[in-house]
């Protein structure tokens, strides 16, 4: 059976991003949590690196991770950009565009592009500790702009079928869906 690490992004005295008074933190544990849950349900075992109101840093995350001896690592998140309204969609970051972390990374994203979601594609950060510190596939998922409004409309509307299209991205991945 495999082991997936799931990461809700920020935490503790680190909110994230915030816009309008909403902070990424909130918003990626409960999604996180949703994800989880859906997994559990499909029979993954499931590692959460927080879950609740916590900090630890992106480095004892990936520790975390390897610890455990996760098949897949996948941290959630919402993106951000320096003007509200400027950009819309889900993104997927991974250390390399080659090899299974790309796999996962793309089918999650196609699963959230059905969901309504613009699908800006898989990108590559080799500087992200959660990606270049594991020894597993890893993706770091950018769950819509939380400071454009209606990635955040889309986001409240549609939050369980987000919940499931992120398990059903790894679930094809894993070979259960």
């Amino acid at each position: 059976m495999a082991l997936v690490v799931l990461d809700a992004g920020h935490g503790g005295n680190n909110p994230g991003a915030v816009y309008n008074g909403r902070r990424e933190k909130d918003d990626v544990l409960a999604l996180t949590l949703a994800v989880g849950d859906i997994l559990e349900q499909n029979g993954v075992d499931v590692y959460y690196t927080r879950t609740s109101d916590v900090y630890e840093s992106p480095y004892q995350k990936a520790m975390e991770g390897n610890a455990v001896g996760a098949d897949y690592f996948v941290s959630i998140h919402r993106n951000s950009s320096p003007y509200p309204n400027q950009y819309t969609g889900i993104e997927s970051l991974v250390f390399s565009q080659y090899g299974e972390a790309a796999r996962l990374a793309e089918n999650i994203n196609e699963q959230l592009a059905q969901v309504g979601f613009a699908n800006q594609g898989v990108n590559e950060r080799t500087n992200l500790v959660v990606l270049n510190r594991t020894q597993m596939p890893s993706v770091l998922v950018e769950a819509g702009f939380i400071n454009t409004d209606a990635d955040n409309a889309l986001f409240d509307e549609r939050f369980d079928e987000i919940a499931q299209a992120i398990a059903n991205g790894i679930l094809t991945t894993l070979g259960t869906a």
